[in-house]
C-alpha cells in the first residue's frame, strides 16, 4: 500500500474518528445509527494510522507530499 494521506488529513481524520467513537460509546444513539457512528469512527482512526485511504486510491486522490515536493 502506497501512502496517500498528508499530515493535515490524518489529523482531521483522527479528531473526527475519536469524536465519533466517543459519541458511539456514550449511548446517546440507539440501534443502527449507533453502529454506523462507531463504524465511521473506527474507519477514520484505522485509515489515518495506516496513512492509506482505499477511496482515495480509487479516485486517484493523494493529499500527501510527493517526493519532488519533499526535496524542495
Amino acid at each position: 500500500m502506497k501512502k496517500n494521506m498528508g499530515n493535515g488529513d490524518r489529523f482531521l481524520r483522527i479528531i473526527i474518528g475519536v469524536l465519533a467513537l466517543i459519541l458511539g460509546l456514550s449511548g446517546n444513539f440507539d440501534g443502527t445509527l449507533n453502529w454506523i457512528i462507531l463504524a465511521v469512527g473506527v474507519i477514520m482512526v484505522v485509515t489515518s494510522s495506516m496513512q492509506f485511504c482505499p477511496l482515495y486510491s480509487l479516485f486517484g486522490i493523494n493529499t500527501g507530499k510527493s517526493k519532488s515536493e519533499k526535496s524542495k
